[in-house]
């Protein structure tokens, strides 16, 4: 019997509160939503995610559950396969797992994987959303994307393996071999017919104009704001009052302090001369007068 071929996998990859649902939302609608919007509550439909528990379930055998990391992480490999195999042909997974080795495990199993992209936030919009979105002050959330061994840990013990900021955009962009388009949420958000297009580039898709213009109106962030309020959102964590708060590009300006600033420039200096040299110069700035 011959194998069954399971790279099938293009990644959705970031760090939480990047712009991964936007992105998702986005290629729903313009792949599916050709007669219909695709709404937030239908992206499950499109988009299929490495940290379901009913994928871990399935692994495990029945309900699954663990007081420790090691738990998912021995069962991570089982899970992407099935992942891999709900769908035929190439199809998009979300991740905000950093990619590489954990205890000798893989975190991405390779052998399901196709291509990814890879969505990137500057952390001092970052900071704000991600705090939100685990109920956490703001110091402490700079504290925690600066911390090698960040992780998010589901109530049953599912588990996203962050680490750092910086080291989890490295992590994605030096794996070997893996076909890489990456997406700046700050680009998007300044020109999405431009930042999408290329990415239609990468994905090899013809683009047709008349659906991509009608598609960013739709998945406008105002739009999404006004779903969530009609209809709620089922992926919205338990502690946040709304997920689609403001997606302001350089919003951070208004909420955090001198001192927070400068606690981030410090922490991710060179990631942010490369990848952000603009921001960087002028958050060094406020770092050299705290």
């Amino acid at each position: 019997m011959t194998p069954q071929n399971l790279n099938r996998i293009i990644w959705l990859a970031s760090y939480p509160k990047s712009g991964n649902t936007w992105v998702r939302t986005f290629l729903a609608n313009y792949f599916l939503g050709r007669r219909k919007t695709i709404g937030i509550n239908d992206l499950r439909k499109f988009t299929l995610s490495e940290t379901r528990q009913d994928f871990y379930d399935r692994a495990a055998g029945g309900p699954f559950k663990s007081d420790t990391y090691q738990g998912a992480l021995a069962l991570r490999g089982k899970v992407q396969r099935l992942i891999a195999a709900e769908k035929e042909g190439t199809h998009f997974v979300k991740t905000h797992s950093k990619i590489g080795l954990l205890d000798g495990i893989p975190l991405i199993a390779p052998e399901v994987t196709a291509a990814a992209v890879y969505i990137m936030r500057n952390p001092f919009d970052l900071v704000p959303s991600y705090a939100r979105h685990v109920d956490m002050s703001i110091d402490k959330t700079i504290e925690a994307i600066a911390e090698p061994e960040n992780m998010l840990v589901s109530s049953s013990g599912v588990v996203d393996y962050l680490g750092r900021w910086d080291q989890h955009i490295q992590s994605w962009l030096k794996a070997p071999g893996l076909p890489m388009h990456v997406l700046r949420y700050e680009d998007i958000h300044a020109d999405p017919r431009r930042s999408f297009s290329t990415l239609f580039e990468f994905l090899r898709t013809p683009v047709n104009t008349a659906h991509l213009k009608r598609t960013i109106e739709v998945t406008r962030f105002e739009n999404l704001q006004k779903q969530e309020a009609r209809d709620g959102f089922v992926e919205r964590p338990k502690q946040m009052k709304q997920f689609f708060h403001s997606g302001k590009a350089g919003g951070w300006r208004d909420v955090l302090s001198n001192e927070q600033v400068a606690k981030i420039y410090t922490a991710f200096e060179p990631a942010l001369k490369r990848f952000y040299p603009e921001l960087a110069e002028e958050t060094a700035a406020i770092a050299a007068k705290t």
